[in-house]
C-alpha cells in the first residue's frame, strides 16, 4: 500500500472516531436530566431541610387583575413568595413589581419576552436574561439573582448561558407542579399541593397566562391548612441560605 494510500486509510479512520465521539458526547448531553445538574450545583428543585419551610412561586407575571388578589391572600398569612417576573410585564406593569418588593417579596428573573426555550440559541437567551434584569432592576432597585426558564425547559445552553450571567437556575418540586396554567379545578390544585407538601418543597403556580381565578381560590384554601401543619414561607433566596448552610435571614414579617 502506497503512503498516499496509508494516509487517506489515517484521515478516514480519524473522521470515523470523531464522529464516534461526537455522537456519545451528544448521547450522553441528552441523558444529562435533573440528577445531573442537580450534583453539580446549577440547578435546584428543592432543599433538603429538617425545617418545617417551603417557598411558593409564580410565574409570567405581574397581571393586574390576579397579581394583587394573590398579594393580599399573602399578606394575610404573612407569607413571603418569590415572583419569576416577564421583564416586559414588569415594563407594563411597574407599580405591581414596586408592591411586590415593598411588600418583602422577592423577584426572580424569567425572560424579557417569555421565548419558546427549545431552540432558542446562547445569544438570544443571554439577551433575555439580560434585558429582563435591566427592567426589573430599573424599576425596583432590586437585582435578580435567580432564573427560571419558562415552561420549565433546562440543558447545557440554559444552564450554562444563566450562569454565565450570574445566576443559579431555580426549579420546582416535582410533585408540587401545581399545573394551575391547565385550569385543572381548585380541587385539584389544592390536593396537589395539600398531598404533597414536605419540607425545602417549592411550589409551582402561575399569576399570569389566562384565567387564574383558580389558584386564587385555590389558594385561599392551600394557605390556612399549610399554617395549621406549622409551615414557614420563605422567599427561594432565603430557602438557598439552608441549602448552603448559611444562617437565615428572614425578613421581618
Amino acid at each position: 500500500m502506497s503512503r498516499r494510500s496509508v494516509g487517506i486509510v489515517l484521515l478516514i479512520s480519524c473522521c470515523l472516531i470523531a464522529l464516534l465521539i461526537s455522537d456519545r458526547n451528544s448521547a450522553l448531553a441528552q441523558k444529562r436530566g435533573r440528577f445531573y445538574y442537580e450534583r453539580r450545583g446549577e440547578v435546584v428543585w428543592e432543599v433538603p431541610t429538617e425545617q418545617k419551610v417551603i417557598a411558593l412561586t409564580f410565574d409570567d407575571g405581574p397581571d393586574p387583575r390576579y397579581t394583587p388578589q394573590i398579594l393580599e391572600i399573602l399578606k394575610k398569612y404573612h407569607a413571603k413568595a418569590t415572583f419569576f417576573v416577564v421583564g416586559s410585564r414588569v415594563e407594563k406593569f411597574p407599580e405591581i413589581a414596586k408592591r411586590e418588593v415593598k411588600e418583602g417579596h422577592e423577584l426572580a428573573n424569567h425572560t424579557y419576552g417569555h421565548p419558546t426555550m427549545t431552540k432558542i440559541s446562547a445569544e438570544s437567551l443571554r439577551e433575555e436574561i439580560d434585558k429582563a434584569e435591566a427592567v426589573v432592576t430599573t424599576v425596583t432597585g432590586t437585582k435578580p439573582s435567580t432564573f427560571r426558564p419558562p415552561g420549565g425547559v433546562y440543558n447545557d445552553t440554559v444552564v450554562n448561558t444563566a450562569k454565565t450571567a450570574g445566576y443559579l437556575v431555580v426549579m420546582w418540586s416535582w410533585n408540587q407542579d401545581t399545573r394551575d396554567w391547565s385550569n385543572p379545578g381548585v380541587d385539584k390544585i389544592v390536593d396537589r399541593v395539600l398531598s404533597n407538601v414536605h419540607n425545602g418543597g417549592i411550589v409551582l403556580f402561575h399569576d399570569m397566562g389566562g384565567d387564574r381565578s383558580q389558584t386564587v381560590s385555590a389558594l385561599e384554601k392551600i394557605m390556612p391548612e399549610l399554617v395549621k401543619k406549622g409551615y414557614r414561607f420563605l422567599t427561594v433566596s432565603e430557602l438557598l441560605q439552608i441549602k448552603h448552610g448559611s444562617p437565615l435571614k428572614i425578613t421581618s414579617r
